[in-house]
């Protein structure tokens, strides 16, 4: 006869047949990323749990690591341009143009995945609710 209520929590404890176990895999980073843009793929897909990254989710993830690696290269023009003997204005406001484009992209597609300090942090929540009286205490 078969126990009635809820199962205590040793039953619960209890290891499953070891064909049963699911296992995860990480998303591998698609071919058509370059090395380095790769190894920003692997940099966030190993920093979040197994499963944070569905399907739907790796074109998105593929088109952050492209605008991580422009970013660094568009930074590495600016440092250049910036410590030219001559400063072009002209090229500098452009190259400033690109960054400030690179930024908003992966801001915007680090939001969307929830991988940004922002979209994954609580404290913004709880921030409110410090040293306020509830209605009951009064």
């Amino acid at each position: 006869m078969a126990k009635r209520g809820r199962k205590s929590a040793a039953a619960l404890e209890i290891a499953h047949a070891p064909g049963s176990i699911e296992t995860i895999e990480r998303p591998d980073a698609p071919y058509d990323l370059t090395d380095e843009q790769a190894e920003e793929w692997w940099a966030v897909v190993n920093r979040l749990p197994a499963d944070w990254f569905p399907r739907e989710t790796h074109a998105m993830l593929a088109d952050y690591c492209r605008h991580v690696v422009k970013s660094r290269r568009i930074s590495q023009l600016v440092n250049d341009a910036e410590n030219a003997p001559e400063i072009d204005v002209g090229t500098l406001d452009k190259l400033y143009k690109m960054a400030e484009r690179e930024s908003r992209a992966i801001s915007s597609l680090a939001t969307r995945m929830r991988i940004s300090q922002q979209a994954t942090s609580t404290h913004r929540a709880n921030k409110g609710t410090k040293g306020m009286r509830k209605p009951w205490e009064s």
